[in-house]
């Protein structure tokens, strides 16, 4: 239910799940009826709004809401008096921003820990809500949240619908701030790198508060924000002491207090160091505070290290290789199979290690399934095993761990896209997940889980010594990265197999690379720089003698010169991809060739051909089994229909290809599907859910960094807002959406605003402004050879007379 929610399949909750959750909230009598009510209150109020839907946020369909992020309070906080007493003055001053900094930029001294503490407790005075979010300011990958990925997170949490994101981040920041104005909110920034990242977080409304925390002092938001700067030292003696007192007990502590002096001088006093000491000692309940102390007295420097040092000395041997094999992992956390490939355990022997690893506070949870290590910890096990794990040792450990991963994503691969089996690189089955991935939906959602393992893993593998795997996880995940719409991790993963192939003079494999940087560049609507990385694979390919990837290269090709508007020169290259294919015996490549062809003969209004051509692509696509080919060429017999105002059978295409991309997670085909969906229901007169699915087409372009798809869904926008008499506003659309097509260089949805625009001059009287953006629209209609043109010049003669 959620689910569908959240991605705008469905507008309320069905009244089957709304009572399965209430019986697993155990709600009876008053509160279940107050909850079920509630849904039916948001019913009523979208179906109320329906009529007078604009672009704007429509707060009556969501209701208020009030964020509730804050994460769990540390279990057992100890100390730090004077300074939840100096935040909370911050309540009672004007536009407070309270700064939490760490002194010398000192980690594991309870900053995340002292922020979540002081805002629980003053959440009452907050009814509007909080919000929180890990800035990952200092996370080892070196990419902390961007500003745009903030702004988006907190929107959406204020009840922001995807498809009512503006456009710009700038836009979507000042709508941030918008919401918040003249609420009671707490904001907590966590992590922040600099300045930089945390300032445009801030909210503009004095009756806001912000919590920042930082390892840097971010003097800049003391001089120019007035913030109220708090420096955060490691903890006084009796803080560590209530500290260890709330773990281990108070009469532990009485029993021997020089121990326990010692045993906090020995942890530095920070927060970190003492949590772990103090985990360890309490699944030894037997053991003597001396003896702790005597340990941690032995090491060379009483300091956070110390502390390491003596709880990982008290780990069995298996457990304590699992600590230090899980810092050579490059990704940000792992599970229990990734471990088991590190270690050469069995998972259930892995995950036994990692439940071992995480009551003595050596990792965390970061997830079902999923650990992480605080960095510190992970510094320290990348410490211990350089010290006591050979080199070959180490490179065993992870090249085990990238033969899991690639195995992995191979088999999800496989079943998420049975139809190219045969064009990616064949992989030894190691992993035992094949059973885990029965359906398509379960792969790809393995995939979009481990993406922030599998990206870094393939970078890894290109920058330190595994070439094969980082060539083989791209080309592996290559139609994955093609459909997810994740345009940054996909160049990443592009440009690492290059860099890999051109170290061992694998010219093939630098050609994919190219190649997917190419067709990386085309989605984003960067048409002539796509174009260049296609022409220098095709080079690469004829000379590795690659066949089916110069079939490839010269289908991106035929769709970069189609966008650019030179279909001419786009049907050439379908067709010699064709005939190469149809040479090779390679059905699932005729299948695309033919598809490819038939929306050429689409845009250029040649109906009953391109009909044919997708026709027979569909049939092939079927036998194959081909979910994405199938979903597309029934994408494209809907736009036919819906051209020849045959809205009903365009309805049923449209509707049949949405669900196969979805079942896919092609995002941006979804998008498409969904703006001609809306233009349909426009054209069968239903405004209201047009503007929804042009919002939501919107919203999924914006995610994915689209740009000519923007173009089609605010052109769409556009013509909505002309059928229900609303002129200016469509004409803005129009603006917009040409603004976008020309920064493409798409000149089929540049000739499609102008004409809007002038259509919405036409309506206001303005009929000089009119024509000129009708030739305009001609002049790029007929470019692309259009069947629009012939249309245009008909009004334009009518217009002139």
């Amino acid at each position: 239910m959620i689910s569908d929610l959240e991605r705008g399949h469905t507008k309320w909750p069905y009244r089957d799940s709304l009572n399965r959750l209430a019986d697993a909230l155990a709600l009876d009598a008053q509160p279940r009826a107050a909850f079920i009510a509630a849904a039916g209150r948001r019913r009523a109020n979208a179906i109320a709004g329906a009529a007078s839907r604009g672009t704007g946020i429509r707060s009556g369909a969501r209701g208020p809401n009030r964020p509730r992020l804050l994460p769990a309070a540390v279990p057992g906080f100890a100390g730090r008096t004077d300074q939840l007493d100096a935040l909370s003055r911050v309540l009672d001053q004007p536009g407070g921003t309270a700064m939490i900094c760490a002194i010398g930029g000192m980690a594991g001294v309870g900053k995340t820990a002292l922020a979540v503490q002081w805002a629980h407790q003053v959440a009452a005075e907050f009814p509007d809500g909080q919000l929180y979010l890990n800035l990952r300011g200092f996370d080892r990958s070196g990419e902390p949240v961007s500003v745009t990925e903030a702004a988006r997170a907190f929107l959406d949490a204020l009840g922001v619908p995807a498809s009512q994101l503006p456009a710009t981040a700038e836009a979507q920041l000042n709508l941030y701030r918008s919401l918040l104005a003249g609420k009671r909110m707490l904001v907590v920034l966590d992590n922040a790198r600099d300045v930089a990242q945390a300032r445009p977080l801030l909210p503009g409304s004095p009756t806001c508060r912000v919590v920042v925390t930082s390892r840097n002092q971010l003097a800049g938001l003391a001089a120019i924000e007035a913030a109220h700067p708090l420096a955060l030292d490691v903890l006084a003696g009796a803080e560590a002491r209530q500290l260890l007192a709330g773990r281990l007990g108070e009469s532990r502590l009485a029993a021997d207090p020089v121990a326990v002096t010692a045993i906090i001088e020995a942890c530095a006093r920070l927060p970190l160091a003492l949590t772990v000491v103090a985990a360890r000692a309490a699944t030894k309940p037997r053991l003597a505070l001396r003896q702790v102390a005597a340990d941690l007295s032995a090491s060379p420097a009483a300091d956070v290290r110390a502390a390491f040092s003596w709880s990982y000395r008290q780990l069995g041997p298996a457990t304590a290789r699992v600590f230090r094999f899980a810092s050579l992992h490059p990704g940000p956390d792992l599970d229990p199979s990734a471990v088991a490939a590190l270690t050469g355990m069995t998972a259930a022997q892995a995950a036994r290690e990692l439940d071992a690893l995480a009551r003595v506070c050596m990792i965390q949870y970061a997830g079902p399934g999923q650990v992480a290590l605080h960095d510190l910890l992970r510094g320290y096990a990348a410490e211990l095993t350089s010290s006591l794990d050979s080199a070959a040792d180490r490179r065993a450990a992870l090249s085990g761990l990238l033969d899991y991963y690639l195995s992995a994503a191979s088999l999800a691969m496989d079943a998420a896209f049975p139809a190219e089996r045969h064009r990616r690189p064949a992989v030894s089955p190691i992993s035992d997940l094949a059973a885990e991935f029965a359906s398509d939906g379960v792969a790809i959602t393995w995939l979009r889980a481990q993406r922030a393992n599998l990206v870094p893993l393939a970078i890894y593998a290109a920058d330190h010594g595994w070439p094969q795997h980082a060539i083989k996880l791209a080309q592996v995940l290559f139609r994955f990265l093609d459909t997810d719409a994740q345009f940054a991790d996909a160049i990443a993963v592009y440009s690492s197999i290059g860099r890999a192939a051109r170290s061992i003079g694998d010219h093939a494999a630098e050609a994919t690379g190219l190649l997917g940087l190419g067709n990386t560049n085309l989605q984003q609507g960067r048409y002539r720089q796509g174009i260049e990385s296609i022409r220098q694979a095709l080079a690469l390919f004829r000379q590795a003698g690659d066949e089916t990837g110069q079939g490839r290269a010269l289908s991106g090709l035929g769709l970069g010169n189609l966008l650019l508007g030179y279909p001419k020169s786009a049907v050439a290259h379908f067709q010699q991809a064709l005939e190469l294919y149809r040479r090779l015996g390679d059905p699932t490549g005729q299948a695309r060739a033919l598809a490819n062809l038939g929306f050429a003969a689409l845009r250029q209004g040649r109906y009953a051909d391109a009909t044919a051509h997708l026709n027979e692509s569909l049939t092939m696509f079927r036998d194959m089994g081909d979910q994405r080919g199938r979903a597309s060429a029934l994408a494209n017999l809907g736009e036919i229909e819906l051209r020849q105002e045959r809205f009903d059978q365009a309805a049923s295409h449209l509707r049949e290809a949405l669900d196969g991309f979805r079942q896919v997670g092609d995002r941006i085909s979804e998008a498409d599907t969904v703006a001609n969906l809306g233009i349909t229901e426009l054209r069968q007169g239903r405004p209201a859910d047009a503007m929804d699915r042009l919002n939501q087409a919107l919203a999924i372009c914006r995610e994915a960094g689209d740009v000519s798809r923007q173009a089609l869904a605010l052109s769409g926008l556009g013509d909505v807002l002309m059928a229900i008499a609303r002129p200016a506003q469509a004409r803005r659309h129009y603006d917009a959406a040409l603004k976008l097509a020309a920064q493409a260089g798409e000149k089929y949805e540049q000739a499609r605003a102008h004409e809007g625009i002038g259509n919405a001059y036409q309506v206001n009287g303005a009929r000089s402004q009119a024509q000129r953006h009708w030739r305009e629209a001609l002049a790029g209609y007929s470019d692309v050879g259009a069947p629009e043109a012939d249309q245009l010049k008909a009004r334009l003669a009518c217009s002139a007379t």
